[in-house]
């Protein structure tokens, strides 16, 4: 592989690696059914941080980028809206 095929792959493979990441993060949040202020942060955080990184991606027209963020995005939103859901629903002892 060239130097110019490497760099087209690296961006795609750091994209699936932040994916896996977070789906290993959300199963995390799922099993232990998450009410954690921390892991609430990290999110919002996180989704922040994406939405800065996509505005920039576009200027720069980096389309890995832009495709890694929206699922940041994506993924993030969804984990953040169950840590929530499950801080509604849970029960006092």
């Amino acid at each position: 592989m060239s130097g110019q095929e490497n760099m087209v792959v690296i961006p795609y493979t750091a994209t699936s690696v932040s994916l896996i990441a977070r789906v290993i993060f959300m199963y995390l949040l799922y099993t232990k059914k998450s009410t954690n202020i921390f892991s609430l942060t990290f999110c919002i955080l996180n989704i922040i941080s994406s939405g800065m990184w996509i505005y920039y991606s576009y200027d720069k027209n980096d389309t890995p980028m832009i495709v890694r963020s929206s699922l940041d995005v994506s993924l993030l939103t969804v984990s953040a809206i169950y840590i929530v859901r499950n801080k509604v629903i849970e029960k006092p002892d």
